[in-house]
This record gives structure tokens, C-alpha cells and sequence, in this order.
């Protein structure tokens, strides 16, 4: 009897939502990978956030934010603390880690490598930095991420700084990191909007789940 071959996972869904309040993104993220089952199709959301701070499982309040009246949210990832705003792609990655047998640290390292190629599409050298989840140019940290896996499927993703006001990063020690220095793409030379990045930010992760 000849075997039957797993049929492997579908492409992830893209959704693109504009701009949403964290807190209405953050309860549909959970209501998401709460609902889903075996066979609910992967998605991506893309979207922008109006300015709000995040503080991962873990944070420490010593890293900021140290002043300002933005709103601040502590979530369940895991990371330091954060900032988003308008002009920073936001990447959403509600992908069954355990359906499509990945490990967690593996995923971790999809996602960084689809921003570092989108940066290289653009004749831009980026890299990861070792115990520092993330994607840096020049030791500046460019794109960030936090994730968390619930019964195999994860959810939060990574944010992408694209051409944004880079101020409000002042008042944190970004991702738990004194002194460390942020950019985004516009600064290294890249022409691309956040809806543009946006689109190739997926495109790059669709293909590393492909080939995973």
C-alpha cells in the first residue's frame, strides 16, 4: 500500500488592519489562539498602533518608560519593554508552531531572518546579536520581537521600526538594553512606507515557513 504523504500547512493568511488601539488588537490576538483548533488556518496581521508602551512577562519597571503620559501595557510575551507607534510595522504571527513542527527558538530565528531580508533586498547588512532577540544594523536595533506559544501556537510577533518619530524610545532602555541605540529603515537609506515594508516583511516570513 503505497504511504500517504502529511499534507503540509497552508500558507498563513495575510491580513492587513491598519491602525488599531493595542488593547483591541491584543484581546483579538488572544480570542484567535483561544478559538483556533487543528485545523483553523494560520494568519499574519500587519498593523500600525497609536504610541503606547508595552512591558513583556518579565520586564523590569527600572527600564522605563522613565517619563512621558503615553499609555503603558504589560502583556504576556516574552521581552523587556517596548515602544509602538505610528510609522513601525507590527507583524502579528498566530502560527501552529506544533502543527507545523517547529521549535520555539527556531521560530524565533524565522523572524528575524525575514527582516534581515527584507534589509538585504535593500543593500542593507543587518544581524542578530546573541542573548538580544532582535534584528540590529550597526549595533542600533532596527526591528523587535516578543513572542508566546500556548498550547503549540503562538501569537505576538515582531515590529519592524519603518519611518516613525523614534523620540518616545528616549524614556525606555529598549528591550532592556541601556544605551542602546534604535533606528529604522527611512534613516539607512530605505525607501519603503510601512505599507510596502509591510507587505515584504510577510512575503519573507511566508517563504521561511514554507521552507521550514
Amino acid at each position: 500500500m503505497a504511504a500517504v504523504l502529511a499534507q503540509r500547512p497552508a500558507a498563513p493568511r495575510l491580513k492587513r488592519l491598519g491602525r488599531v488601539d493595542y488593547l483591541e488588537a491584543l484581546e483579538a490576538m488572544r480570542g484567535f489562539t483561544h478559538a483556533r483548533d487543528a485545523q483553523t488556518p494560520d494568519e499574519l496581521w500587519l498593523l500600525e498602533h497609536p504610541p503606547v508602551y508595552t512591558l513583556g512577562q518579565g520586564a523590569s519597571p527600572t527600564h522605563g518608560p522613565r517619563h512621558g503620559d503615553l499609555p503603558v501595557v504589560r502583556v504576556e510575551r516574552g521581552g523587556q519593554v517596548t515602544y509602538h507607534g505610528p510609522g513601525q510595522v507590527v507583524l502579528y504571527t498566530l502560527v501552529d508552531l506544533a502543527r507545523r513542527a517547529i521549535r520555539v527558538r527556531d521560530f524565533v530565528c524565522l523572524l528575524e531572518q525575514a527582516v534581515i531580508g527584507v534589509l538585504a533586498a535593500h543593500g542593507v547588512r543587518a544581524a542578530r546579536r546573541s542573548g538580544a532577540p532582535g534584528v540590529y544594523v550597526d549595533g542600533a536595533k532596527v526591528a523587535a520581537l516578543g513572542i508566546r506559544v500556548a498550547r503549540g501556537r503562538a501569537f505576538h510577533g515582531l515590529a519592524l521600526n519603518v519611518d516613525m518619530d523614534l523620540a518616545p524610545f528616549d524614556a525606555i532602555d529598549p528591550c532592556g538594553y541601556p544605551g542602546l541605540r534604535v533606528t529604522q529603515t527611512r534613516d539607512l537609506g530605505i525607501a519603503l512606507t510601512p505599507a510596502q515594508a509591510g507587505t515584504a516583511l510577510a512575503a519573507q516570513l511566508a517563504a521561511g515557513l514554507a521552507r521550514a
